[in-house]
């Protein structure tokens, strides 16, 4: 596996929320978030506000097991009625958790969820949490949602990753379904040099690689919107991408894929 490397991550956490930031600047904090149903824009600058805080108390504390929320400081934030504390709330959530990150480095032995017990998966996992739900955020003000590629390239590689452990732990039904001999799905970024992936489904589960094959069926678009289908941001029949072949094993792939 490769990846950004530690130090880039906890530049791209505080990044990636300043962004974040300046979507929900001007935005109607009440507005519903279409891709999160339950969700208003205040619900998700708390999510993400909260999940930085829980991310670093693990990490400061070295935790051997799950922090639980009332253990960590500030986890729920201030409310809708206050959008500058809000905004200032997220602001010093992720750069105290990038600082605390780069003050442990990437081998820190802390918990995590998936085995991989170094901060470095916290650095990496926070990242990409707030790239996605910025997302959210850009879809529910309306506006245009971009990223840079290598850091796009990489959620999916770590989204990937995730949905592998998931099946691997034989705990989810939904992704233990991915399996079934003779069937591919291919990625195909068209504005990205070699940012392409091939899954192959196997009797006993799924395996990926970068790489560019023939496949029973094939995702094709810019990056950022082959990234959105992928997380389930954009819908597979949206005119901003193209499926060729078989899109009922993508749509297959698609409702199983999960983090449970």
């Amino acid at each position: 596996m490769t990846d950004l490397g530690h130090a880039r991550y906890c530049d791209e956490i505080v990044r990636q929320t300043d962004l974040l930031r300046a979507v929900l600047v001007d935005a109607d904090p009440s507005a519903k978030v279409p891709t999160c149903p339950e969700w208003t824009l205040g619900h998700l600058a708390r999510h993400v506000g909260g999940a930085h805080r829980w991310a670093e108390t693990t990490v400061r504390t070295k935790a051997s097991e799950a922090v639980p929320d009332d253990q960590v400081p500030d986890i729920t934030g201030p409310g809708d009625a206050e959008p500058a504390a809000l905004d200032a709330w997220l602001e010093e959530g992720a750069q105290k958790t990038a600082d605390t990150l780069r003050a442990a480095g990437p081998q820190e032995k802390v918990w995590t969820w998936n085995g991989d017990d170094r901060a470095a998966f916290w650095a990496r996992r926070m990242t990409h949490e707030t790239v996605i739900h910025r997302a959210d955020a850009a879809i529910a003000a309306g506006i245009a949602f971009e990223v840079a590629p290598e850091v796009a390239a990489d959620a999916i590689d770590e989204w990937l990753g995730i949905v592998a452990w998931s099946q691997s732990t034989g705990a989810d039904e939904q992704s233990n379904e991915l399996r079934g001999a003779g069937r591919s799905l291919h990625l195909h970024a068209t504005d990205v040099p070699g940012a392409e992936w091939l899954i192959e489904f196997g009797a006993d589960g799924f395996t990926w690689r970068r790489a560019h094959e023939k496949a029973t069926v094939a995702l094709r678009g810019p990056l950022t919107d082959v990234l959105q289908v992928f997380y389930r941001r954009l819908p597979a029949d949206s005119d901003r991408v193209e499926v060729l072949g078989d899109a009922g094993l993508l749509d297959f792939w698609l409702e199983r894929a999960s983090f449970a």
